[in-house]
């Protein structure tokens, strides 16, 4: 399939995908005893809440730049920022420097979230492109089975510093790989930087999620509870601005015709609301098998591995199977594996077989992988040659904000005084709320996308319904 050069730049973007994917995975499994060691249980959310947030900003940022500066140098440089975060986690010596630490680890990652799916995008057509695109998804897989076991074995045997360094290795094979394979490309000249816009977004995001995020960590009581209010009702009005310092943008950071084409409104609802749903299992699962039902962090790492495994395997079956019969099979078929996952975790208890929490674990992985990625080869369609940089990573924008918010929303609800004896007890009253929120979730969300693509008409509709469909239709 792949015999050109492309082949290589492939491969170097397997490795940077890679090293984004194993992140995420390995520090989840870490987590409970990170926060156990530096003495900052109230802290949980913002270590991952900070990373979300830095790719955030940064994801829409090295999208646009790559549109203008070129891919090459902007997945370099992300990859860079990610080793330098990575080697600084594993020295933090307190929550608040971890946090610090995590930041830079979020601005590097976004690059390495990101790009990859748009230099495909570059490189080849349609059919061949969803196909490698489906592959660069189950790597998240692959990274899904190796880190929480890697990251539970490391935890449990030597330290949770050294899943921090684990990171360093691939940054620098990745380094090496995308410095001596990815092509040059021309970059724009008179580049005009959005600096207003950038500002705007960056201050108007922080603001939200910070106000947010002290909010539910504030005491009830407290009068602060008022001022973080105030952050996000800002934060609120500045995104509003923002749009209005678009519009008179010669080169807009993040252009408006991504939010006025339906079908990308459609993706980026979509894959914000996925994702709300799965940073709720990826975090949450962990936590409950460690301080609920009580068992070790290698032993709830290996629970997390049907995840791992079905996630790529949808992926792929998406990624071979969309362009063919059609987006819109793809979306039933996912929403089946999504609300069955999702409603089954609703009703775990602590006495529910570790076997029965795994299947459920497993229809939810292969949901994500069918859904995001079938999203995703639709996203390379609609974004134009001119602004795909910016739409494509507005797309990953959309999702990493969703992991941001659903972990500040979820984090309303999760008990965290582990200085109180019944503190298990209160956990599991508490986690068992959140996965009830997210059955709910998935249900409504199903009907929302099954709706969306029952109604399509004009020059998408082929796409929804498939080749063979149209064809069948035609004779």
């Amino acid at each position: 399939m792949l015999k050109d050069s492309r082949f290589k730049v492939v491969i170097a973007l397997y490795v940077a995908t890679f090293l984004a994917a194993i992140e995420g995975t390995i520090v989840s499994t870490a987590m409970p005893i990170i926060t156990s060691e530096l003495k900052g249980a109230h802290l949980y959310s913002w270590v991952n809440t900070i990373y979300l947030l830095a790719m955030v900003i940064a994801t829409p940022l090295f999208g646009k730049l790559s549109d203008l500066y070129g891919r090459k140098r902007m997945i370099i440089l992300g990859a860079v920022i990610f080793l330098v975060g990575s080697a600084l986690s594993g020295i933090a010596w307190s929550m608040p420097s971890l946090i610090v630490f995590r930041a830079i680890q979020g601005l590097g990652g976004a690059a390495l979230l990101t790009l990859p799916m748009i230099i495909i995008t570059d490189l080849y057509e349609l059919e061949l492109r969803s196909k490698i695109q489906g592959w660069v998804s189950s790597i998240w897989g692959v990274a899904g089975i190796l880190g929480p076991l890697a990251g539970g074995m490391l935890v449990d045997y030597v330290s949770w510093r050294s899943i921090f360094y684990l990171n360093v290795p691939f940054a620098f094979i990745a380094l090496i790989l995308l410095n001596k394979y990815m092509p040059k490309v021309t970059e724009r000249k008179q580049i005009r930087i959005d600096t207003a816009g950038i500002a705007t977004f960056s201050i108007g995001i922080i603001l939200l999620l910070f106000g947010l995020n002290q909010y539910v960590e504030a005491d009830p009581q407290s009068s602060a509870r008022i001022l973080y209010l105030v952050l996000i009702a800002v934060g609120v009005l500045l995104l509003i601005f923002f749009r209005n310092v678009e519009k008179r943008a010669k080169e807009p950071f993040m252009p408006l015709e991504i939010f006025s084409n339906r079908q990308f409104l459609f993706i980026l609802i979509t894959g914000f609301m996925i994702s709300v749903i799965n940073v709720a299992i990826i975090f949450y699962i962990p936590l409950w098998m460690q301080h609920v039902n009580g068992v070790s962090a290698t032993r709830s790492g290996s629970i997390m591995i049907p995840l791992s495994i079905l996630w790529p395997l949808g992926s792929i079956v998406a990624g071979n199977l969309t362009v063919k019969y059609g987006i819109k099979r793809m979306i039933l078929l996912g929403s089946l594996f999504l609300c069955a996952g999702s409603i089954g975790l609703a009703t775990i208890t602590t006495g529910t077989s570790n076997f029965i929490i795994m299947l459920y674990i497993a229809c939810s992985g292969f949901s994500f992988g069918i859904l995001l990625t079938s999203l995703m080869i639709l996203s390379t369609t609609v974004a134009s040659e001119r602004i795909r940089g910016a739409g494509m990573s507005a797309v990953q924008l959309f999702r990493t904000l969703g992991q941001a918010v659903g972990l500040v929303i979820f984090g309303l609800f999760l008990y965290s005084d582990v200085e109180n004896p019944s503190y298990a007890v209160y956990l599991s009253e508490s986690l068992h709320t959140i996965f009830i929120m997210i059955a709910m979730l998935a249900v409504l969300l199903s009907v929302y996308m099954i709706w969306v693509a029952s109604i399509q008409k004009g020059e998408y509709r082929s796409f929804y319904e498939g080749k063979a469909r149209i064809a069948s239709k035609q004779k």
